[in-house]
């Protein structure tokens, strides 16, 4: 067959134009797809840095906030309670922290970057039940060796006011404090660590 009395021009363009309509038309249906796999504003909320205010906090005051679908609490510990810390070192399994996760900054024997604000995970490191908050010394249930700590109920593990894990539990590590900074003297943000802190 003869390509005499083609119009090559017309033939080009009609070619060109297909090819063109045919990758638009093919990013208007691959970019619902790949929009489909990027994480979604609530789950990319879910993983962002919380922002806490402990400005009007107590002493001895826990509050609760969430972070990444976990508890993360903040506790206001007394001048008393820094003391005990100190005298249960050894009745703890990890003591000094060795084996446990923390952050650099809060790499020490109160476990916090600054000694009276205590900041964890409220997650046990056995099989991830919420220990409750007993700030409570020698009660009737846990005995009169508790000086205050926080108690698993599904498994009985114990932790003392900086999160350390007691000798002898099913729990194995220490609680893990999250990666954290002050912003101010009364703000803290929880899942971030660079900057210098207050």
């Amino acid at each position: 067959m003869s390509d005499q009395g083609v119009d090559r021009s017309k033939r080009q363009f009609l070619t060109t134009a297909l090819t063109v309509v045919g990758a638009v038309g093919t990013g208007y249906i691959a970019v619902p797809f790949l929009s489909q796999m990027q994480p979604s504003t609530k789950a990319k909320a879910a993983g962002a840095p919380v922002e806490i205010d402990i400005s009007k906090m107590e002493t001895g005051q826990l509050i609760r906030a969430a972070w990444r679908g976990k508890p993360v609490w903040v506790l206001n510990r007394t001048p008393e309670v820094l003391e005990i810390l100190a005298e249960q070192t050894d009745k703890l399994a990890d003591p000094l922290s060795l084996e446990s996760n923390q952050p650099e900054s809060s790499n020490n024997e109160f476990r916090s970057i600054k000694p009276e604000i205590f900041i964890a995970v409220g997650l046990c490191t056995h099989l991830g039940c919420s220990p409750t908050f007993r700030p409570e010394i020698a009660p009737n249930d846990l005995g009169e060796d508790w000086k205050g700590g926080f108690f698993c109920p599904c498994h009985g593990s114990g932790f003392d006011l900086a999160g350390r894990v007691f000798r002898g539990v099913p729990a194995p590590t220490n609680l893990d404090v999250p990666p954290h900074r002050y912003m101010s003297e009364t703000r803290i943000i929880i899942g971030d660590e660079s900057g210098a802190d207050a």
